[in-house]
């Protein structure tokens, strides 16, 4: 047993920094950030954000026009869905957002940095991303990248890095090497290495000492070391950050703040809270049903839980749900039966009546068959889960189409993309903030026909067992008296 008490011997203790100071910094830089997630669970640890699901220069034009509470938003999120794409899809998607958003800053007068959201396990298309980013700044801009930084760390869901590794954290104070877990194993973006030196060397081909390490020593030695320890950076060197708590993150963002202020220029592949940190976002505490139906006139009728995710913790979490909520409607969509041409309508239209008829009276649970069907191809094994994803957003948009619909959760990253742009055609929304602490995002829709639906974006790998219970409770309680408001507006 590895425990995470006995690895952090010897490191500095965590320092507290107050994020309105980075807030201040970013604000004064005039910079806005233009995130680029790979699946839309990397909203759940910010708020009061705008997120777009399409990249015309029109929308980065609304995006950057959007005030909240008065003031630009320091960051803007772009939905790729990239982890479910193959290679070339993936890199001409990349190129594409990042040349729009470039030509809609120009426009509006303002300077972009760009972040790549990926997975706090590791999955993804790694260094794809980044290096189809770094080399579209190169020729659109003629600026080049000094830096690749590394943050995979997400605190609130047990993701931490301790001397180079990526860890898992249990609930008895035991950590696990990610190459350990289950999400080593992935299909298209498995991988062997827990060290991120190596992991980056196993995904590039090159060594893995050509990096530079921010160890904890360094991260809490403060801004001005963090940045020499940057000093020695260029040519796109990949930068592997250790991180434990929020505050080593807020430490990093300083550090980062103060690199860039010397004139490095930086492109980041991150987890869910590199963000927050890096524009001064504190932590938000969760909504309320009061939170969430303000304003809105919710119907009386029942929400939507939609589960497509097949990592155990999916599984457990709607077991869960189901356990506490048994006069839930239950409606599985045969995996076997969307997979087969001649049966997927039936197996679609079955689905969309049994959902359609369940809502008035309570939620209902759609799901997928549990059982993972899966291709010793990686591009094959991407296709079935496009096309089960395919087969979940016509059951959705069938049945926002023909009955009220109270709120709607997708449990999954592919699965709440898809839900999102297809299902609900959302092209704008505003991130509202978390469910839970530090996860799980709420989504309200600025157009489409879903924009009176609230729209919960749930990651297939965070929380606990009865976590997407817990969402569901909060959701279905009826919205009464005054309502306290997390006290950002969207002005448009």
């Amino acid at each position: 047993m590895i425990l995470e008490e006995e690895l952090l011997r010897g490191y500095p203790p965590v320092r507290a920094i107050d994020p309105e100071v980075i807030a201040a910094a970013v604000k004064a830089s005039g910079r806005i950030l233009v995130v680029l997630d790979d699946d839309p669970t990397g909203t759940q640890s910010v708020a009061d954000l705008p997120v777009l699901t399409s990249w015309e220069s029109d929308d980065f034009a609304w995006a950057f026009a959007q005030r909240i509470d008065g003031t630009p938003a320091p960051a803007v999120y772009v939905l790729t869905n990239t982890r479910s794409l193959d290679p070339g899809t993936t890199a001409s998607r990349n190129r594409e957002i990042v040349t729009n958003s470039l030509h809609a800053a120009e426009t509006a007068g303002i300077t972009v940095g760009f972040v790549s959201r990926s997975d706090s396990t590791l999955r993804g298309h790694f260094p794809l991303e980044t290096d189809v980013i770094g080399a579209t700044l190169l020729s659109r801009t003629g600026i080049g990248t000094d830096g690749v930084v590394l943050v995979p760390a997400f605190p609130d869901a047990g993701r931490i890095t301790i001397g180079g590794t990526h860890y898992l954290r249990g609930d008895d104070g035991a950590v696990t090497p990610v190459a350990d877990t289950e999400f080593a194993l992935d299909a298209t973006f498995g991988f062997t290495s827990s060290d991120l030196g190596d992991y980056v060397a196993e995904k590039t081909g090159g060594s893995a000492g050509a990096v530079i390490r921010l160890d904890l020593s360094t991260i809490r030695s403060g801004a001005e070391g963090i940045a020499d320890a940057l000093e020695a950076a260029a040519d796109a060197i990949p930068v592997v950050v250790d991180a434990v708590t929020e505050d080593d993150l807020r430490a990093l963002a300083l550090g980062l703040e103060e690199s860039e202020r010397r004139g490095k220029k930086l492109l980041y592949r991150v987890g869910p809270p590199f963000v927050r940190a890096r524009i001064g976002q504190g932590e938000r505490t969760p909504l309320t049903a009061e939170d969430v139906f303000m304003g809105l006139d919710a119907p009386a009728s029942g929400g939507l839980v939609v589960v497509g995710s097949h990592v155990g913790l999916t599984t457990r979490q709607l077991d869960a749900l189901v356990a506490r909520r048994p006069e839930a409607r239950l409606v599985e969509l045969d995996v076997q039966a969307v997979l087969d041409p001649e049966r997927r309508h039936t197996g679609v239209a079955e689905a969309v009546r049994a959902v359609v008829d369940g809502l008035p009276s309570g939620e209902v649970i759609l799901h997928t068959s549990r059982r993972l069907i899966r291709s010793d191809d990686p591009e094959q094994s991407l296709e079935f889960a496009r096309t089960v994803s395919r087969a979940v957003v016509d059951v959705v948009r069938s049945t926002i189409a023909e009955t009220p619909v109270r709120f709607v959760i997708a449990k999954g990253g592919i699965t709440s993309s898809d839900v999102a742009a297809h299902g609900l055609s959302i092209r704008r929304a505003l991130v509202r903030g978390p469910m839970l602490p530090g996860i799980v995002s709420l989504w309200q829709p600025a157009d489409g026909p879903a924009g009176s639906i609230p729209f919960v974006v749930f990651a297939g790998n965070v929380g606990t067992d009865t976590s997407l219970a817990d969402v569901v409770d909060v959701l279905r309680v009826p919205a009464t008296g005054s309502a306290a408001t997390t006290g950002a507006t969207l002005e448009v």
